[in-house]
């Protein structure tokens, strides 16, 4: 056993260090004429992105190494306080509205995005309390969906939709592993479908978003812009793509290719192969991941490594899947890749708790 998990703990980080690794090239030759055109400078993203990488690994390392994580009073806490901050972000003055969400703090030249810290806390608060009070197929424990209502409400009030959904999502493969019964996914399924038509009607953005998802050339250069412009960089791009650093589409055709779209990036100039590479590495992160989670000897371990791995695994699928013409346009970040720095301390964060949660000492 020392030695299986030993060996699929270095899986795990040599996955994450990776695709790391990549997202920081990718970032400097998705943004270099972004960054020169708006900022004089070809390497502005790059360099922001190496001190968030600084910061996400002697994160990873400190939550890595604290015992205290393993203790539910601390993420009692961390669940509160990420509450707080949500509350936060909505105060004028604290809060800093970019693309017409509310969701940031300022922090001088960096910033903090208060939705991914609460998916943690809140993902790893509902482990403690499943790990002790499972629910059966005669009883569902409703005070658990009042956790996840109250960050979802916040978050959506920003609006993040993008996040809420992700949290949602990750909930409730928390719920299933940790046994709740089939009648609650049926009920889930039907509400969810319900819920989710009347948020795309409650917001023209949305169902614009849907429209340029079933058609985005019915407005080639509004709703179905972003779309367009992906699939023409990953279109032509063939086995091997056009190269390191020659993609055409990072020339102010796709807008900010550094964030949510720098999957196209990668594909238009390192071709099916180097997108296929990057599958695979997160293939083996999740690989890696559920199988320290089997091999957990506390529930709270094992729903906590495998949720937070799932979260992970689900937002790759959701960036991929948008930037592919797969699904529609949500506004969610490749995890590890994306430039950002909140988004990538925190999935390091997740991958410092995960190594945490499956110590054996």
């Amino acid at each position: 056993m020392p030695c299986l998990l030993q060996r699929e703990r270095l899986w795990l980080i040599i996955a994450a260090l990776f695709l790391t690794a990549s997202g920081i090239v990718f970032v400097y030759s998705a943004g270099s004429y972004w960054g020169k055109i708006h900022y004089g400078q070809t390497a502005p993203f790059l360099v922001k992105q190496l001190i968030y990488l600084a910061i996400a690994l002697t994160v990873f390392y400190a939550c890595g190494r604290y015992k205290g994580l393993q203790l539910e009073k601390t993420w009692t806490l961390f669940y509160w306080l990420s509450l707080l901050l949500l509350v936060a972000v909505l105060i004028p003055g604290i809060g800093v509205v970019r693309n017409g969400s509310q969701s940031w703090i300022a922090l001088g030249p960096l910033s903090l995005q208060p939705s991914e810290l609460t998916k943690i806390a809140t993902i790893i608060k509902l482990s403690f309390i499943l790990s002790k009070q499972k629910a059966t197929a005669s009883k569902i424990h409703w005070k658990h969906f009042l956790y996840l209502f109250l960050p979802v409400a916040l978050i959506m009030v920003q609006p993040d939709f993008g996040s809420a959904f992700i949290l949602i999502v990750s909930v409730f493969l928390l719920f299933f592993i940790a046994g709740y019964p089939f009648r609650f996914y049926v009920f889930l399924i039907i509400a969810g479908v319900a819920g989710l038509v009347g948020l795309i009607l409650s917001a023209p953005y949305r169902l614009k978003r849907i429209e340029a998802f079933l058609d985005p050339w019915s407005d080639p250069l509004g709703s179905g812009f972003q779309a367009i412009q992906s699939l023409m960089a990953i279109g032509p791009a063939g086995l091997y793509g056009f190269g390191f650093g020659n993609s055409r589409q990072k020339y102010l055709y796709l807008p900010e290719p550094q964030n949510d779209f720098i999957f196209s990036i990668i594909t238009e100039e390192m071709g099916f192969l180097g997108a296929a590479t990057i599958i695979c590495a997160f293939g083996l992160l999740i690989y890696a991941g559920l199988r320290l989670a089997y091999k957990s000897s506390l529930k709270v371990s094992l729903y906590s490594i495998a949720t937070l791995i799932g979260m992970i695994g689900f937002q790759a699928f959701l960036n991929i899947g948008v930037v592919s013409g797969l699904l529609p346009v949500t506004g969610v970040t490749l995890p590890f890749i994306s430039y950002g720095g909140t988004s990538l301390v925190v999935t390091w964060i997740a991958i410092g708790i995960i190594w945490n949660f499956s110590r054996e000492d």
